[in-house]
């Protein structure tokens, strides 16, 4: 994983006391799942950083970056194979 990944995955907090301790944007009460409910709805990213001025462009990209950390460690299990 490189520096800027890392740096990226940095700007991605928890805390029990917000949002349920869901993955928030640098602490403040922007969940990521509300950033990528907004890009997957066609919301643009310019859009994204009109309508919530405190977020930066990396703040979106921690967002993907995050999910995509997720979705890339899931091990998928074909059906038939399981039973």
């Amino acid at each position: 994983m490189s520096m800027n990944h890392i740096n990226l995955l940095e700007r991605i907090t928890f805390d029990k006391n917000v949002l349920g301790g869901k993955p928030i944007i640098r602490g403040i009460r922007i969940s990521v799942a509300m950033i990528l409910e907004l890009l997957v709805k066609g919301v643009s990213q310019q859009e994204i950083l009109e309508d919530y001025p405190e977020l930066e462009i990396e703040d979106i990209q921690a967002a993907l970056f995050y999910a995509y950390s997720l979705v890339s460690q899931e091990e998928v299990l074909d059906r038939l194979a399981a039973s």
